[in-house]
């Protein structure tokens, strides 16, 4: 069912994605009880499901109990407790709730950064997320330089031609208003 509900996901058929994802998240909670890293995973994904469903308050209530929930359950280092983290930073951002974004997404990125190197994709989409918060902000120089820096280190670690540096190069044109090629 779990993978059924992640393949809807990738076909951008979220309602049917979060119902199921529903469906399962309460069978893990039911059979392996509320903390199982198992039934945490599925959290998360029902978090992106109402993420991608604009329903920004449910997936805050649900992301801050899977942060909660996996720092008690994991210990507070863990790189899962940052996917969390990360998410709950993308959504404040939606939310319009940007120093605390600004927070967690500056958190999140360093602790990558020390953890993963700073050439890792996680961390460097954590850099690409902090630098939409800062452009909302209205830090755009300081944005497109994080952007920037992030296009060059996407570019080295997996080529010009691969999807998250393309993204993030249609960022870095957005925020510089130009036509970044590499």
């Amino acid at each position: 069912m779990d993978n059924l509900a992640l393949t809807y996901w990738k076909q951008d058929r979220w309602e049917e994605a979060e119902k199921l994802s529903v469906q399962v998240m309460e069978t893990f909670k039911t059979k392996l009880g509320a903390d199982h890293p198992e039934t945490l995973t599925s959290m998360a994904n029902l978090v992106s499901s109402y993420m991608k469903l604009d329903r920004w308050e449910e997936a805050e209530k649900l992301g801050v109990q899977v942060m909660e929930t996996s720092k008690t359950k994991l210990g507070a280092d863990h790189l899962d407790i940052f996917t969390s983290m990360s998410k709950l930073a993308s959504t404040y951002r939606k939310q319009g709730r940007l120093e605390e974004a600004e927070r967690l997404g500056v958190q999140v990125m360093e602790t990558r950064k020390t953890k993963l190197g700073a050439d890792h994709p996680e961390t460097l989409l954590s850099t690409a997320s902090l630098a939409h918060t800062w452009q909302d902000m209205g830090k755009s120089s300081e944005a497109t330089d994080l952007m920037r820096s992030c296009v060059r280190l996407l570019q080295l670690r997996l080529g010009l031609d691969h999807p998250p540096t393309q993204f993030a190069i249609s960022t870095l044109n957005e925020l510089e208003g130009g036509s970044y090629e590499g």
